[in-house]
């Protein structure tokens, strides 16, 4: 698996925010990647050192439109926390007021 198909996309929430402080940064990652696949994508995709890998699986919520009723897809949810050593990702760092 390449690490670009690991990685799907950041999560940007309040909480995840609120993370960054603490050097956790969420993603939202394949179902299928366990957490020493998620910490090695992270790493080369961003150039930091990941100390910790906390995986989440979401479950879809069940959406109704009327009479018809659908699901919304399984996903799973990465928060990654980098070391005391290690730089940022550049990509957070223009969303922390």
């Amino acid at each position: 698996m390449n690490k670009h198909d690991i990685i799907i996309k950041p999560v940007i929430s309040e909480k995840s925010m609120d993370q960054l402080a603490d050097r956790k940064y969420t993603f939202i990652v394949n179902i299928n990647a366990n957490k020493i696949e998620i910490a090695k994508a992270v790493e080369e995709i961003f150039g930091v050192t990941v100390e910790k890998v906390n995986t989440v699986r979401v479950q879809g919520k069940i959406k109704r439109m009327g009479a018809t009723s659908g699901k919304r897809a399984d996903y799973k949810k990465a928060i990654v926390k980098l070391t005391e050593g290690s730089k940022t990702i550049e990509f957070f760092d223009g969303m922390m007021a």
